[in-house]
C-alpha cells in the first residue's frame, strides 16, 4: 500500500493531491464493491465527499486510504439497506424474444470477400483504406502516418471505395446479404 508522496515527507497532503494520487486505486476498490461501473463512480464520489467534510479532523494522514475504504464500505452498506426491492412472484419468467442473429458462416464469407476485394487494390490505396476504416484513423492522422497530404488521402480513398463498389464478388455478397435481411424482416413481421 502506497500513500501520497507528501505524506512521506512529513507535510500532510491536500485533499486534491490525495484524490489525484489515489483516485484510480480507490475507484478499483469501489468497482469491487458494485457490479456497475457507474454505481462505483457514484459510490466513490459519495465516500470522497464524506472524506472531504472530515478532512480537517483526520489526524493520521497515513491512514487516509483506510478511512476512505471504510467510508466506501459504510456508504455501500447504507445504499444496500435503503434499496427498494420490486420483485414479484410469477408462474412464468418473462423471456425476451430472441433477436435474429446473422449466420456466422455468412458473416465470415462477407469478411473474406471484403478482404479479397481490399487486397486487389493498389498498395497505397489499400494502406489508406485500412488505416481509415480498419484502424479508424482520421484523414489527417492517415496522411501523417503515410507522409502525404490530407487531399491525397481523400482522393485515394474515394477512388478505392469506387473500385470496391464495382467489385463483382463484393456486389454478389452484398446482394445475398440484402436478400437475407429482407427475408428475416418478413419472417419477423
Amino acid at each position: 500500500m502506497t500513500t501520497p508522496r507528501t505524506a512521506q515527507t512529513g507535510t500532510p497532503p491536500t485533499f486534491t493531491s490525495y484524490v489525484q494520487a489515489r483516485g484510480p486505486v480507490l475507484l478499483r476498490t469501489a468497482r469491487s464493491l458494485t457490479s456497475n461501473p457507474s454505481d462505483a463512480e457514484d459510490l466513490l464520489q459519495t465516500a470522497l465527499t464524506k472524506t472531504y467534510l472530515a478532512w480537517e479532523r483526520i489526524e493520521d494522514h497515513r491512514a487516509l486510504d483506510g478511512y476512505v475504504r471504510r467510508a466506501l464500505l459504510n456508504t455501500r452498506t447504507s445504499l444496500w439497506r435503503k434499496r427498494r426491492v420490486d420483485e414479484f412472484a410469477v408462474e412464468e419468467l418473462p423471456e425476451p424474444d430472441p433477436l435474429p442473429q446473422p449466420d456466422p458462416a455468412e458473416q465470415q464469407a462477407i469478411r473474406d470477400t471484403m478482404w479479397r476485394a481490399v487486397g486487389k487494390l493498389p498498395a497505397r490505396q489499400r494502406a489508406m483504406v485500412v488505416l481509415r476504416y480498419y484502424e479508424d484513423l482520421s484523414e489527417a492522422s492517415t496522411a501523417e502516418v503515410l507522409g502525404v497530404s490530407v487531399g491525397t488521402v481523400k482522393s485515394a480513398v474515394s477512388r478505392a471505395l469506387a473500385k470496391l463498389r464495382e467489385d463483382v464478388d463484393l456486389a454478389e455478397v452484398a446482394a445475398r446479404d440484402t436478400q437475407a435481411s429482407q427475408a428475416d424482416q418478413a419472417m419477423a413481421a
